[in-house]
Formats: C-alpha cells, structure tokens, sequence
C-alpha cells in the first residue's frame, strides 16, 4: 500500500512539473495518462497545440516541446552550429525515458517525430502534420539534396539579411498562405517576429536539404500523415495526393488523409477535423 503511494505521488509531481529544461528545447507537461510528445513547426509556439492539449490532458500526459530561438524562447545552444540533428537526438533521447510515446509534429515538428521514431524503437505511434519527407520534394518531384543547396543557401541569406521591417512585412504575405482563416494568421505571425532569425534561417536550410525518406523504412511505429488541401492553393488535389503518395512510399503501413479547407496550420484552419483525427489517432 506504501510503496502504491509513493508511486503515485511521484506519478502526480512528474504530471505536475511545469516545464523540464533540456539544452535544445523546453517541454511543459500536462495531465496523466499515457505519454504524448506534441512538436510545434518552424518558428512557432508551442501555443499551437493549445486546444490538442485541453482535448488530451483529462487522459494523456502531454508533453508540449519548444524549440529554442522559436517563439522568443532563447536560443541558447541552437544559436551556432547545426540545428536539426542535434535536436532529433535530443528530442529521441527524452522519448526514450517515456513508455511507448506518441508523437505528433508539425511542419520540422513533423520530420523530427519521422527521424525520432527511426531513431528510437519505444516510440509507439506519430503523426506527422503537412510535412513531408524531403521539404525540397515541394520543388519538383525529381528533387535532390544536391540541387536544394543552391535554393536553400540563398534563402538562409535572404531571411537573416532582412531587416526587421522588411521580415515582418515578408510575414503578412507568407501567413496568408500558410493559415486560411485570416483572423487566426495574428499567432503564427507574432511566433515568427519573435524568433531568433538566425535560428529560423538555420533550420529551415537544414530542412530543405534533409532527405529522410531513406529512413522510412525502419520505422515500426504506427504512423498517420496529415496534408492540407484546399483549391486556393492553386493546384489540383491530385497533385498533392500523388506527391505525399510518392514521398512515403518507403513507409509501409502509413495511412495517408487529406484534410480540406485549409492551410499548412490544419490545426487552425480545420481545428474540429484535427481534433476528431487526433482521438483516432490515439484510440
């Protein structure tokens, strides 16, 4: 009956911590339950996941991550040197002290729990949110790391040689076609001008010439992949059927859904559709 007790105390501290200090990111955990690691995208918040916590916590322990120099978070060890890799082994490295995690990422979220869950077999099941394996892939579909450098070094020059008015004047126009519903853009935007902007940059260098689709097929967990579609975009959906179709591949046994009427933030843009896919998810 004593030691029944001490377990759950310690049970009821660990659900009670509000945030655990790591050196890439932060992570503030919520409720009790079986482990769900959820993973913002570039330069966002971990706000993002707001409702998907509300929804989760009353059953699941959540593990909300933020990336240092997203969101104004410091950017301690991210400020120099490779973003990406270090911080798939980190993030693998604390799944590892979890019993049968899920992960859910989006955008870089959704790469890290791609790389993490071949990384790192206690992982149980990820969905993977409007990302695809290989970023540069939305360039062409014959797309090589060694034709993305010349693109991606160029925008990495681009974003940290703007101005701070110039970038936030850049933002209204990349939010309008990253989050369909206007009155939601304000988060994503304010997200974005706080980050550390050479961490941005960085990263997002990294993810156009991160080709995970060779690690596809170790991966054991059970996986879902999330896209967004919707005719504003200005291409037809099976377009974009057949470039996630192609890019996973390799995964046997993903389930594929699209999402219509939204952006990149299906999140945000259709927040009762995601919201019913997390629950399958994790039934």
């Amino acid at each position: 009956m004593i030691a029944r007790l001490i377990i759950a105390a310690v049970a009821a501290i660990g659900a009670a911590l509000p945030a655990l200090a790591q050196d890439r990111f932060t992570v503030k955990v919520t409720g009790q339950g079986s482990d769900v690691i959820l993973i913002p995208g570039l330069a966002s918040s971990g706000a993002v996941w707001d409702a998907t916590v509300k929804q989760l916590a009353p059953t699941h322990r959540v593990h909300v991550l933020q990336v240092k120099g997203f969101a104004g978070e410091p950017a301690g060890p991210n400020a120099e040197g490779p973003v990406l890799a270090p911080l798939v082994d980190e993030v693998a490295a604390y799944a590892a002290k979890l019993e049968k995690p899920a992960i859910v990422g989006h955008s870089i979220g959704g790469l890290i729990a791609l790389e993490v869950a071949a990384k790192q077999p206690k992982v149980d099941r990820i969905m993977v949110v409007d990302a695809l394996p290989f970023y540069s892939l939305l360039f062409g579909p014959q797309a090589t790391i060694e034709m993305a450098k010349p693109q991606a070094a160029m925008m990495r020059t681009q974003i940290t040689a703007m101005s701070d008015a110039q970038f936030a004047a850049g933002q209204d126009q990349t939010m309008s076609g990253m989050v369909k519903t206007e009155a939601a853009r304000a988060a994503p935007k304010e997200w974005s001008l706080k980050s550390d902007r050479k961490v941005v940059a960085q990263a997002m260098y990294e993810d156009m010439l991160d080709d995970a689709r060779p690690l596809l097929p170790a991966i054991k967990a059970k996986t879902i992949v999330l896209y967004a579609y919707d005719p504003a975009m200005g291409r037809p959906a099976s377009m974009v059927d057949g470039l996630y179709t192609s890019a996973y591949a390799g995964l046997q046994g993903a389930q594929l859904k699209r999402i219509d009427g939204g952006f990149h933030f299906i999140m945000l843009d259709q927040p009762e559709a995601f919201a019913k896919e997390v629950a399958a998810f994790l039934k």
